[in-house]
């Protein structure tokens, strides 16, 4: 072999792994399940069935056009805690970070720890400790408000999906506190420093040069907040369950429902993950967009 032939076998030999596995667990899933939404697929036997036909986009007429609008409700509820994540966990988060970093406060390590605590429980024990603690008959906010009001019925709010945002938010901020403070100290304390003293103020240091030189940083958060925004499903099954009447169904819960419970709905489970997946590469895509437009460079 030449030089240049053991250059490429080797390139050959340590991408194929990687590449094997990709198209294993992520490409070959993924072109499947758009297959499978496109057929007539009940669950059985997928090869060598005579029933099984070709049903072209029936599951996507279906989905966009159900009755109780199912889907659209998921999809508003997506788009809230997307909203939420993008808009409220990563500007709260930096805000922190910003506070911790600069030590604007004492116990700066005690705060840090306690922020980022809620993401190492697991999302489905804090969903029962929220729904045992706020969201049910006899949970121990009602127990307390029956001392002051006597007979008292619990009912969810006219927007019931208030308390799962606001257990979201709670929740994954830490994250995004610890990954803009391992930034924030990669900034060159020099350039902060020299405009100090040509008379920058606090507020106009943070505008011109912080936040330009994390607008790369502030991408990735707001890509991992959309991704995580659409797959939710953990903490809401436990929390409600998709309830009160479906008010607080998310798409994956809404695909989970259509998969596995009742007569199975395969076509229409892989319909709506479809989706899913388009919807967040439309997000990601006018998020990079808006980084080119407004962003600065690291």
């Amino acid at each position: 072999m030449t030089s240049k032939s053991e250059e490429k076998f080797s390139y050959v030999i340590l991408v194929a792994p990687a590449l094997i596995i990709y198209l294993a667990v992520m490409a070959f899933p993924t072109i499947f399940s758009v297959l499978l939404s496109l057929t007539n697929y009940n669950g059985g036997k997928i090869f060598g069935n005579p029933n099984l036909k070709i049903a072209g986009f029936d599951s996507y007429r279906f989905m966009f056009t159900e009755p109780t609008g199912n889907f659209w409700i998921s999809l508003k509820n997506n788009m809230l805690i997307v909203a939420v994540s993008v808009f409220g966990q990563i500007p709260l988060g930096f805000t922190l970070a910003y506070i911790l970093s600069r030590r604007l406060i004492k116990g700066t390590d005690f705060f840090q720890a306690m922020i980022y605590l809620p993401n190492v429980i697991s999302p489905v024990i804090i969903g029962i400790l929220f729904k045992s603690f706020y969201l049910s008959q006899n949970s121990v906010y009602m127990e307390v408000v029956r001392i002051f009001k006597p007979g008292a019925e619990f009912t969810l709010s006219a927007q019931p999906m208030v308390p799962v945002l606001a257990v979201m938010l709670w929740m994954y901020t830490g994250l995004y506190v610890v990954i803009f403070l391992a930034n924030l100290q990669r900034i060159d304390t020099s350039i902060i420093e020299a405009a100090k003293i040509d008379g920058a103020s606090e507020g106009q240091t943070l505008w011109r040069i912080i936040l330009p030189a994390l607008s790369g940083v502030i991408v990735t958060c707001a890509i991992l907040a959309i991704s995580g925004s659409l797959k939710s499903f953990d903490l809401i099954y436990t929390m409600t369950n998709g309830g009160p009447a479906n008010q607080t169904r998310v798409l994956s819960l809404y695909m989970y429902f259509m998969a596995f419970q009742g007569a199975p709905n395969y076509p229409l489970a892989n319909a709506i993950s479809t989706v899913m997946v388009i919807i967040s590469f439309i997000l990601i895509i006018l998020t990079q967009a808006v980084e080119k437009v407004f962003g600065g460079k690291e």
